[in-house]
């Protein structure tokens, strides 16, 4: 882990991303970033271009052993 960065915020509440940070996520003028705040911490990342393959195999690991045909059948079965 590498040592934080102090950053200023200006008169008009703006900050510069460090080039370290910028670099190392490849952040370029123009990208949007996603602001998050979780536990007093702000959270900067940069906003996936396309969400569907930024989403694409998240969690796979809950559907390991899954009969995801059968999951489904029961789960259109409960709706009737």
């Amino acid at each position: 882990m590498t040592a934080p960065v102090t950053v200023k915020v200006s008169k008009r509440h703006q900050i510069a991303l460090p080039s370290r940070a910028r670099r190392a996520l490849n952040i370029q003028p123009g990208d949007r970033l996603l602001v998050d705040i979780q536990d007093g911490l702000l959270i900067l990342m940069p906003r996936p271009k396309d969400y569907v393959a930024h989403m694409a195999g998240l969690h796979k690991e809950i559907w390991t052993g899954v009969d995801t045909d059968r999951y489904m059948d029961e789960e259109r079965e409960a709706w009737a």
